[in-house]
């Protein structure tokens, strides 16, 4: 963990505030996303949590969660701390995975709509940290290899190639998106993450899916790669305007620290670069389905 202090302090006033919101509620609590993966970083990362109860939640149960937020939102403002409600029952079942109660962006849900994504249940039974509640290594937990190599290409299609597509365009969000620190980040290890779960079935952070890709991918690519690895350490770029502002003044002022000169640059080779490993990815995605789908003829 990148530093420890933050999430520590986010723990004890989460717990403390549900606890006096619905005593005995939440007997299990475990962190995953950079925390669990060891890359948290204080200044840009959430904190992702399971939080488990021994019943589905009710209409009251509900109501003193979406109190206990509001208090941590409070007294906590980042990082944000967001994630889902289950039962001891739904760790063990695919069937959870649809999505249910949850916390985005600070703030209770009690219900919402979507499946679930089992990246998240494999996390929690090979990184999870157990804040309350028993280890992950002695509890039941779902996690289906297939299903997560099934889910990692559907999210490849569903998810990258339209951002990437977006990305491609002046005018729309994502093509601002990409110019930035954030936006070249987000992208080049994002997929490269991907990558990697359907290249091993492992589950990787941010920093080591930059690791691997520089380990994987031809030298072509080690510049793009490595200035995503920059910015992750740097862990100073975000989405919002001031962010955008700062980061313009640092080019103009040559400070930007950047591998590139300019910042359309640096986009040329991420959106080259994603569409490279998207393409790669599916390919090894799809031949690995194909191959497990072969009925092989019994001998009589």
């Amino acid at each position: 963990m990148h530093d420890p202090e933050p999430v520590a302090r986010v723990v004890a006033a989460y717990l403390d505030a549900v606890d006096r919101a619905a005593t005995g509620l939440v007997e299990g609590l475990y962190l995953t996303g950079s925390a669990a993966l060891g890359d948290f970083r204080p200044r840009t990362s959430d904190l992702d949590f399971v939080a488990v109860t021994a019943q589905p939640l009710g209409t009251s149960a509900c109501s003193a969660l979406a109190r206990a937020h509001k208090q941590l939102r409070v007294h906590v403002r980042r990082p944000l701390f967001d994630g889902m409600y289950v039962t001891w029952d739904d760790l063990a079942r695919a069937s959870s995975l649809r999505r249910g109660p949850n916390v985005q962006d600070g703030r209770f849900r009690a219900s919402a709509n979507g499946p679930g994504d089992p990246v998240t249940w494999h996390t929690v039974a090979r990184h999870g940290v157990a804040c309350r509640g028993p280890e992950p290594a002695s509890l039941t937990v779902w996690a289906d290899a297939s299903e997560l190599a099934a889910w990692t290409l559907d999210n490849l299609d569903r998810y990258w190639l339209r951002l990437l597509y977006r990305a491609s365009r002046p005018g729309d969000r994502w093509g601002v998106l990409s110019h930035l620190a954030w936006g070249a980040m987000w992208m080049v290890l994002g997929v490269s993450r991907l990558h990697y779960t359907l290249a091993t079935g492992g589950i990787c952070s941010k920093t080591s899916a930059g690791t691997y890709a520089l380990g994987t991918f031809p030298d072509r690519w080690h510049r793009v790669v490595s200035e995503s690895l920059r910015i992750r350490r740097d862990d100073r770029a975000g989405t919002g305007a001031a962010s955008a502002c700062l980061e313009a003044v640092d080019w103009l002022r040559m400070r930007s620290g950047s591998l590139y000169a300019t910042p359309r640059e640096r986009r040329h080779d991420v959106l080259a670069f994603a569409e490279m490993v998207i393409a790669d990815a599916t390919s090894r995605g799809q031949s690995r389905a194909s191959r497990s789908a072969i009925v092989r003829p019994t001998r009589e």
